[in-house]
């Protein structure tokens, strides 16, 4: 939030910013909160709903629904008075949830939807604060940069867990922060970002954005608590699916489908890309041509992004890409150069890689900003 925040408040006469990997919907959320009028796609349908969700203005009389909905569903859950909905299809469910904790979720998400209409505003504030909740209660680590689970230890807890206090105090940050509406306008759409031009008008002049990376994180994966929870999908397959349509995506079916993936006609020719796709794919790494055509594939689907990106700007439109570098077998993905390359090939001028921070305790691995101006 900091990042973006010093971003769009650093350019005052941009009246109308673009953020096309929307994410939780940060710089959609930034850019209304200082008046101005942001527009965000994203290929999840789950994020998607969440930024709406962080972006929408709330009335006080929502405020109050959505309290009153609050008690009625735990009024439910307390007395079992609502049938059960069936546990997600998440597999190995039991590492996730104790049986205890998965028959409580289990009623409250039915009483959630009985407590409120479909497609209100209350029920989205609830269900944001229930996805809050589903993990607080979960066996989910977060000591690491993908998702892992507790060990024994960490899961032996002196005292039972109250587990509608947890929902209640959830709820109530929830809508602390939903009283606080942004002055600007938010559009969240559902959208490819390498085909952008087919579903938005107009042209923007900032774009800040934090793409993915290529580091083999499945941003699919990290979500599939809460989009199975809320019915975004529906089982493993569904899941692989979009990981494949995703950038970056590389899990499950992602995963085989690299193998047959050739690159097209329309690729980036880079020397500095060759050269380290040659230099994965080495002959003594067991996996390295499935690498160095998933860092292909990636670089050739953000070379698809960005020839999209240039008929949505308005002459001199600067554009922040936060991206961090990876490595394969010891072999540096420069992702902040790759990138710097082929926006000034596209004709972008004062192209800069701009040093964030480090990400570990490995030097090489850096965020940085990637920026450039629009002709």
């Amino acid at each position: 939030m900091k990042i973006v925040e010093e971003i769009v408040t650093g350019h005052d006469r941009a009246q109308r910013i673009f953020d096309p990997f929307c994410g939780t919907g940060t710089t959609a959320l930034c850019a209304a909160t200082h008046g101005r009028e942001s527009v965000t796609t994203d290929l999840n349908p789950f994020l998607v709903w969440l930024a709406r969700a962080k972006t929408a203005r709330y009335s006080a009389e929502v405020i109050d629904e959505t309290r009153n909905a609050c008690a009625h569903a735990i009024d439910l859950t307390l007395h079992r008075a609502i049938e059960p909905v069936p546990a997600p299809p998440i597999a190995n469910i039991e590492r996730w949830w104790s049986a205890d904790d998965l028959d409580f979720l289990r009623l409250l998400r039915a009483a959630i939807d009985h407590a409120t209409h479909s497609d209100t505003e209350a029920r989205s504030l609830l269900l944001v604060a229930f996805c809050r909740a589903l993990m607080r209660l979960s066996n989910a680590a977060f000591n690491h940069q993908s998702m892992s689970f507790k060990d024994d230890e960490q899961l032996t807890l002196p005292l039972e867990i109250d587990k509608v206090a947890i929902f209640e105090t959830e709820v109530r940050f929830v809508l602390r922060g939903a009283v606080e509406n942004p002055v600007g306008s938010a559009s969240v759409m559902l959208a490819d970002a390498r085909k952008l031009r087919q579903q938005i008008s107009g042209t923007f002049d900032l774009v800040v954005t934090s793409p993915p990376y290529a580091n083999r994180m499945s941003y699919i994966r990290e979500l599939r608590p809460y989009m199975y929870w809320l019915g975004f999908l529906s089982d493993g397959r569904a899941a692989g699916e979009l990981d494949w349509q995703t950038i970056g995506g590389t899990w499950g079916v992602a995963t085989s489908r690299l193998a047959n993936w050739e690159r097209s006609e329309r690729q980036f020719n880079s020397a500095q890309l060759t050269r380290v796709l040659r230099e994965i794919a080495h002959p003594d790494h067991k996996n390295g041509m499935i690498l160095s055509k998933y860092v292909a594939k990636y670089i050739d689907d953000m070379w698809a992004h960005f020839c999209e990106l240039t008929g949505l700007l308005s002459a001199g439109a600067e554009i922040h890409y936060i991206v961090g570098n990876s490595t394969f077998y010891g072999v540096l993905v420069p992702t902040e150069h790759l990138f710097a390359e082929m926006l000034a090939e596209l004709g972008f001028s004062h192209v800069e890689c701009r040093p964030i921070r480090k990400r570990n305790s490995n030097k090489s691995l850096i965020e940085f900003d990637v920026v450039a101006r629009w002709k």
